[in-house]
């Protein structure tokens, strides 16, 4: 079953330094049809003006993941972690208990264009920490977070049941994929594929559930992202 989440159905929030489109409930928005996809809690789009970001605030027991697609973002947190984070990189960072954070565009004339990705935990309460790492060049499908007992060299340990690829596809190609969960979620990033009889495009993401494999084929070049994951 493909369950279709267009772009211009998600919600959308206009602050002035920040433009934001949300998949699933976030913040002042609330669709009790979209509230999270199995571990899939928040996958935002966020687009921040330069020299603007988010102050220091909290989080807890989540497993977050941040994506750069253009532009670079600044971040420091309660752990002692500054980094910057670039297009072709991941970052990680495992709430637990309690951490503070901020994000900010260090640019002052290139908005920061990213996605926020927040997952279920499978336990609450644990130790944070924190990850970032460099993407390998544009692959078919390359693994980047996986849970941590399974996970590799280069590959994000989550502390959750979930998979997730970053995928590129030239025009025409197409690729076949097994899914590991009982659940999976795709989201364009750029370009426009056919999955499941549906052409979805940027912006765009798709619900799957019990599908034993995955038939996608890229309209053009394209880049998204695969989530597997266990049921919530």
């Amino acid at each position: 079953m493909f369950i279709l989440r267009k772009s211009f159905d998600r919600g959308f929030q206009d602050h002035g330094w920040l433009q934001t489109y949300h998949t699933f409930s976030f913040g002042d928005y609330d669709d009790p049809q979209w509230r999270h996809f199995g571990l899939l809690r928040v996958l935002n789009e966020d687009f921040v003006l330069p020299n603007k970001g988010f102050g220091t605030h909290p989080h807890r027991n989540m497993e977050i993941l941040t994506y750069i697609i253009s532009g670079a973002l600044e971040h420091q947190d309660s752990m002692g972690n500054g980094t910057q984070i670039k297009p072709r990189e991941m970052q990680y960072m495992s709430a637990g208990t309690g951490v503070l954070h901020s994000e900010f565009n260090p640019s002052s004339q290139t908005p920061v264009h990213l996605l926020q990705i927040w997952i279920l935990p499978n336990i609450k309460g644990l130790v944070p920490r924190y990850d970032q790492i460099s993407l390998q060049e544009e692959k078919e499908l390359q693994l980047v977070a996986a849970p941590e007992q399974k996970a590799g060299q280069n590959i994000i340990g989550l502390r959750a049941d979930a998979w997730v690829y970053e995928g590129h596809l030239l025009a025409s190609e197409s690729l076949t994929y097994e899914p590991k969960g009982t659940q999976q979620w795709v989201q364009m990033v750029e370009g426009s594929m056919m999955l499941g009889g549906h052409a979805i495009e940027q912006g765009d993401g798709i619900g799957i559930q019990e599908e034993s494999k995955l038939q996608i084929k890229a309209l053009e070049d394209s880049t998204f992202l695969l989530f597997d994951m266990e049921a919530s």
